[in-house]
Formats: C-alpha cells, structure tokens, sequence
C-alpha cells in the first residue's frame, strides 16, 4: 500500500455512498454494473454510471461519465476526490457494492484534468485515499512538459 494513503473522513464515506446511490438507481445486468461519484473542488457532488455497449471500445467508464457531467454541468474540471463502485451480479453470492479501483485509461484521464486529484480505492483494511499520483507512476506526457 502506498504510504501517502490516507483514513477516509466523513466526506469520502458520502461520496462512496453517492457512488452506491447512482448504481443502485440504474443497475443493469450487463449493461450499467459501475457507478462513481466525484466530489469537485468547489464541492459539488456529481455521480455517474458507466455505459457499456456490444462494441466493447465504445464503452464509457463511470468516472468519465461523472467527469464529464461535472464539465458540461458545472463547468468546472477539478477534482478534489473520485471513487468508483461495483455492483455485484444478480448470480454471485455476495450482493455488497464495493470500492473498486479506476482502470488505466481513467487513471490517465482523472490525472490530465486534476494531477492533484485523490482517488479512493481498496487498501488491505478497507478503503483508503491515495493521490492520483500513486496509481499512476510514470505517467504518459506529448513530450513537450519539461
């Protein structure tokens, strides 16, 4: 685990439970199972779902979704903190909606639009806080950042 994570405050604990919220509202098998919550810099609280499709490049992942409501809704771009959450399929034993980790493509997207952004993921315990940065060594650049 990485040693810049954090304990999650009562804020983060809301934004899980948004994430929950969203997906709990519009769950579909196979079609909508992420949901994800970010909360801005300004603290707005925007949340959104993925969107699958039977071309799986044309998929939209949750965080993006939300990201993208918070550019075209508020107009804003930063980030202070995002999570993701799962919902579990109607078949697996255990139905908890769970904190899951961003995938590459939206660690790289959350960091081009707020390199200060905090994203919650599952630590050993529970989960936990860590900056962008941690789940993103190295990161992608044109070449032309000094």
């Amino acid at each position: 685990m990485d040693a810049r994570a954090t304990e999650l405050t009562v804020a983060d604990r809301a934004l899980i439970a948004a994430a929950a919220e969203a997906i709990k509202r519009r769950y579909r098998n196979d079609w909508q199972e992420v949901g994800a919550a970010l909360r801005s810099r300004s603290g707005q609280i925007v949340t959104g779902v993925n969107l699958d499709a039977y071309l799986g490049r044309m998929a939209v992942c949750a965080e993006a979704v939300a990201l993208g409501k918070l550019v075209t809704d508020l107009g804003e771009t930063g980030i202070d903190t995002i999570v993701a959450v799962r919902h579990p399929r109607p078949h697996e034993a255990d139905q908890t909606i769970r904190v899951v980790s961003p995938c590459g493509s939206c660690r790289e997207l959350i960091c081009d639009y707020d390199p200060d952004a905090h994203v919650i993921i599952m630590g050993e315990t529970g989960p936990v806080v860590v900056p962008i940065g941690a789940l993103l060594p190295n990161k992608y650049n044109r070449g032309t950042e000094t």
